[in-house]
């Protein structure tokens, strides 16, 4: 019946602590009121005394106490009397001086004639005081009131006349150190709630924050992309209608396909820019820290951007430390494909805003660490730009005006690095240039995993690829129309199935090189199509099978039980595909293996 329930979160010791000490430190201009109230009746009684010197004593011990208590009151109010520990032990000290004084009192009475009996009630009153101002801080309680109560108490049973005046004054102060302890408890309780409320209030407050910005990041990511979207789609559309004839139109001209293409480019750079900022947001971006050479994935990187920075007068030079360089051993330790998308973005950025001058491409070890510089002479930032331009979705306006993008590659490159245990930090002037410094592990003694990879397949490849014939089934349109475009560009034989059955059937009648098969399809999905062209007797039972998907594990894992050999992630790129066909061409030299390409 008398059970509590206890609070939903358990405060921590500090913040009771601190609540105990704050109701203690509340307490105490009162206490300096009781005990100023208390002065006249002592100074009347104690005029009856017969001891002079001593009475002038007790009224020095008082001013003292007084003065004492104003002192730590004013103390409390500033910076230093945050420290906890220190606040309690001058809180506990100030409680201790009234309780010296309290036995003080009691020792002046015992000798004090007929004022005795008076003067020990008075000293038992202010032991119960003491006892009362000390209960919201437990220590202090259990210090300061036995101390007090010992004079009246020790005064009492000394005489053998007071000796029932002396039982009194036990129960008195008894009676009073008990309540004291129930006020504690009270205390204790109430803080306890009000710790709890805190805490849930900080909590809800923190996922309001949460849920407003992932508002404004969602509301972010719907603005851009539509912006992005509708423009790059708007000047695909003109050229293909143009291309397809409609309208009376004529056929475009090479300088609006390049066009219509760098835009689909741009446009698919947005949306994987943005889905790979939420993903990093939401934690559920991983990376694959591996060694490879950072030299060479720069140098890459420059010759690509080098005719971009060439149409625009630009110089673009890259830079090598030549302890670097000169290093048979030592590779960095992170994600190449990642890096390389923070490099790119990074160099693609100064081509972009740099007007005249040059960019400069700077490689150097930094003990345990390489540090790859991007510097530039463009427009430059002010401090204020410079953070904005980390920000995701805010772009610089002053040098951001009709350049395309969604304002995402700074603040992903920045996420990436952190999540590859390196760092992207940059300063800028405006009017001179900028320069941004990505720094990423470095393994003085690790070999580059991708050269002796490529090196291992080069040797084991013999002669010139030959042609395949390679069954697709997917029921998307578009997508059934990019990969056999890829595919015959690699200069590849394909059939078209519509869907699992289709793809299946086909397989049952024919022979083929290879056999792409989406994951979602009508009828019959791509795992199902696998699983069956495994357990049945036809030409292609033993022949690899590449699993198309979205990107998912699950989807990976299940295709992978149902007889794939290598998975390849959606969109499709040139890269992606060709990579998939020396996988696949790696499975008929060695023992089947599960690939992800």
């Amino acid at each position: 019946m008398f059970a509590e329930r206890r609070p939903a979160v358990t405060p921590t010791d500090g913040a009771q602590v601190l609540k105990a000490l704050d109701a203690q430190a509340a307490l105490l201009p009162y206490a300096l009121g009781v005990f100023a109230v208390s002065l006249p009746l002592f100074v009347w009684v104690g005029s009856f005394a017969g001891n002079p010197l001593w009475m002038t004593a007790s009224f020095a011990i008082f001013a003292i106490n007084w003065g004492v208590f104003y002192a730590a009151v004013s103390w409390m109010r500033d910076e230093p009397s945050q420290d906890l520990a220190r606040r309690a032990r001058v809180q506990v000290l100030c409680g201790v001086l009234w309780a010296l004084a309290v036995m003080q009192i009691s020792a002046f009475a015992h000798n004090a004639g007929p004022a005795r009996e008076t003067l020990l009630l008075l000293a038992t009153a202010g032991a119960v005081l003491c006892a009362f101002f000390a209960a919201p801080y437990l220590p202090g309680l259990l210090i300061i009131a036995p101390l007090a109560a010992a004079g009246p108490l020790l005064a009492q049973f000394s005489s053998a006349d007071s000796r029932h005046a002396g039982e009194l004054t036990f129960g008195a102060t008894a009676l009073a150190m008990t309540l004291a302890l129930i006020l504690n408890r009270m205390f204790r309780r109430q803080h306890d709630l009000a710790i709890s409320h805190e805490q849930l209030v900080v909590e809800r407050l923190r996922v309001l924050e949460e849920a407003e910005r992932t508002a404004r990041s969602k509301s972010d990511i719907v603005a851009t992309l539509s912006h992005e979207i509708r423009n790059g789609l708007t000047g695909v559309t003109h050229v293909l209608a143009a291309a397809a004839g409609r309208g009376g139109r004529a056929a475009p001209s090479r300088e609006q396909l390049n066009a219509a293409l760098d835009a689909a480019q741009d446009l698919i750079a947005v949306l994987n820019a943005t889905l790979d900022s939420e993903t990093a947001e939401s934690g559920r971006l991983q990376v694959d820290a591996r060694p490879f050479d950072p030299v060479r994935l720069v140098q890459d990187l420059a010759l690509l951007d080098k005719p971009h920075a060439a149409a625009k007068g630009l110089e673009l030079s890259v830079h090598v430390d030549p302890l670097l360089r000169e290093r048979a051993k030592g590779a960095a330790i992170a994600d190449a494909l990642r890096t390389r998308q923070i490099v790119s973005n990074l160099l693609g950025n100064a081509v972009k805003y740099t007007v005249r001058g040059r960019v400069e491409v700077r490689l150097e070890l930094r003990d345990d660490r390489i540090a790859i510089e991007v510097a530039d002479t463009g427009p430059g930032l002010s401090t204020e730009e410079l953070e904005q331009a980390f920000e995701p979705f805010r772009r610089v306006e002053r040098t951001g005006a009709g350049v395309n993008g969604a304002g995402l590659g700074l603040s992903l490159s920045r996420q990436l690095a952190r999540l590859m245990g390196g760092a992207l930090e940059a300063s800028s002037a405006v009017g001179v240039g900028s320069c941004f410094t990505l720094t990423l592990p470095f393994d003085l003694v690790a070999k580059d995993e991708q050269e002796e990879t490529h090196d291992t397949a080069v040797a084991e490849t013999p002669g010139a690829p030959r042609t395949l014939r390679v069954l697709i089934a997917e029921d998307d349109a578009l997508n059934a129309a990019m990969l056999r475009a890829v595919l015959e560009q690699l200069g590849h034989q394909v059939v078209h199935a519509a869907n699992g059955r289709r793809a299946a059937d086909l397989a049952k009648i024919a022979e083929f090189d290879l056999l792409m098969l989406d994951h979602r399809m009508p009828v019959m999905d791509g795992p199902e199509a696998a699983s069956a062209l495994r357990q049945g007797d036809g030409p292609n039972r033993q022949t690899p099978i590449v699993a198309v998907i979205d990107g998912d594990a699950e989807e990976a894992a299940e295709f992978l039980e149902a007889g794939a050999e290598i998975v390849l992630r959606k969109p499709v790129s040139v890269a992606g595909v060709a990579r998939a066909l020396a996988d696949a061409a790696a499975l008929e030299r060695t023992d089947p293996a599960k690939v992800a390409a």
